[in-house]
């Protein structure tokens, strides 16, 4: 799979019933710019409202994945975000007219042949990926489900179902590295137990449920009064049953059950929106399992993005020292807010920042009880965003770096004498004209001071810098 961020190559149509409202639904799929991940636009609505399909906005799991925002639904989106996602799609904007997803044949095949067929582009951003360090487990005891999170180096899945049934019995499913999801997985329908008909249909659910797109279990023998009720309710004279499957039905895979549990399971990860390097299983997943495990990982993940990326080693050469550092900016003392550079690439940049009782801003800035003034630690990071910005010209020595825009800076703790502050700065998107827009973040130690984002542009000096 690609290292970059890929969206489709045009765009994609579906037309059908959904599963639970029974309405007809039009939903197309168009390419989207790199960053945008995954976005249902209600189109019947007025102003066309965005739903983002990520775990924060999932509100029902009783049937299907949900979610929603500004009061605005869109529903049973897993079996296409599980195509998407699993064949590479990152970002996306799905055109949708009706609050649900059209059911299709119950599976996510017509998705998974749609987008193989159209193709995808690769776009100018590398992919997100959360890498897993250590075990982490979510289990509902009562209803024997447990999900699992390995540490590896790929990304794999392995389901486990078994629901006491004497029809289905213990199914297996998986999906490794290299598998063919659009022919494994793809093709796999949902299922649903006899018994569980009448109340769906109470429920006000399953209006668009037939036997096309459901695979029906029959666990006991069905007397001839309800067969009779079964006719009716599908509109289908010829219902039997046959080897424990309503209507003679063929399965397309002899674990095809448990298939369509791990389907389900891709399409509830996805809406992490980060891809995962890890190895899962899973023990009766469900829709309400899988997003909530999400949900806790995103936390996870929160706080570890709270933590420094790269490591600081005083006893290693610095990348550029202070004397380098003099040569690309224009800063003096006491505006010279980095003391060394250690790391530096294309995306990203660390430094260090001494902080001592010397520094003249503590003379004033609260001499009693000496706190470095938040706007310099802002000024600090620009600085080590501007080393990143300037390294993409020939001569840096013959530009400056200009702030732009400040948003969402936040102070989490006071910086004092004697700390050492670590700067590590990420574009969040690619420079273009000189203009870079920055995640930027400022550590002491392992714990999170301050952190922005910032919008700078490198500017040609009118006279070279003097040295």
């Amino acid at each position: 799979m690609s290292t970059k961020q890929q969206t489709l190559k045009a765009p994609i149509s579906f037309s059908g019933k959904g599963l639970h409202t029974g309405v007809q639904v039009t939903m197309t799929i168009h390419p989207a710019e790199a960053g945008r991940g995954i976005v249902f636009r209600r189109t019947d609505i007025e102003g066309q409202p965005e739903i983002p399909a990520l775990c924060d906005y999932v509100v029902d799991t009783s049937r299907g994945t949900t979610i929603e925002a500004g009061g605005h639904r869109v529903s049973t989106i897993e079996h296409v975000m599980s195509a998407l996602w699993t064949l590479g799609v990152d970002n996306a904007l799905i055109d949708i007219d009706a609050p649900e997803t059209p059911i299709l044949d119950g599976s996510a095949r017509e998705y998974a042949r749609a987008i193989t067929e159209t193709g995808l582009v690769d776009q100018d951003a590398e992919r997100n990926y959360y890498h897993v360090t250590e075990k982490m487990v979510y289990t509902i005891p009562e209803k024997g489900t447990a999900i699992i999170l390995y540490p590896d180096d790929e990304f794999s899945v392995s389901v486990h179902v078994d629901y006491n049934s004497k029809v289905i019995g213990n199914q297996y499913a998986t999906l490794e590295p290299g598998d063919d999801y659009a022919s494994k997985i793809s093709p796999c329908r949902t299922f649903v137990f006899l018994h569980e008909l009448e109340p769906l249909m109470k429920m006000n659910l399953i209006k668009g449920g037939d036997l096309d797109n459901a695979i029906v279990v029959v666990e006991n023998p069905v007397p001839e009064e309800q067969l009779d009720h079964l006719k009716k309710l599908f509109n289908k004279p010829d219902i039997e049953i046959k080897a424990g499957y309503l209507n003679n039905l063929e399965l397309r895979c002899n674990n095809e059950l448990a298939r369509h549990k791990l389907l389900d399971l891709l399409g509830d990860f996805a809406l992490l929106g980060v891809r995962i390097k890890g190895r899962v299983w899973a023990t009766r997943p469900g829709h309400f399992a899988n997003t909530e495990f999400m949900k806790q990982l995103k936390r996870t993940i929160r706080k570890a993005g709270e933590k420094p990326r790269y490591t600081y080693d005083c006893r290693k050469p610095a990348l550029y020292d202070i004397n380098a550092i003099r040569r690309m900016l224009p800063h003096r003392p006491p505006f010279l807010l980095v003391d060394r550079i250690f790391h530096c690439d294309a995306t990203s940049v660390a430094g260090i920042k001494n902080v001592t009782m010397n520094e003249p801003f503590f003379v004033g800035h609260f001499p009693e009880e000496p706190v470095m003034p938040g706007v310099l630690i802002i000024e600090a990071m620009a600085q080590c965003s501007g080393i990143m910005v300037l390294n993409t010209v020939p001569d840096p020595e013959n530009y400056s770096t200009y702030f732009m825009k400040i948003d969402n800076a936040k102070f989490k703790r006071k910086v004092v004498p004697g700390d050492t502050l670590q700067f590590e700065i990420h574009l969040l998107e690619p420079i273009r004209r000189g203009v870079a827009l920055v995640e930027a973040k400022a550590f002491v130690g392992e714990s999170l001071a301050c952190e922005a984002e910032l919008m700078a542009q490198i500017v040609k000096n009118k006279t070279p810098k003097q040295q």
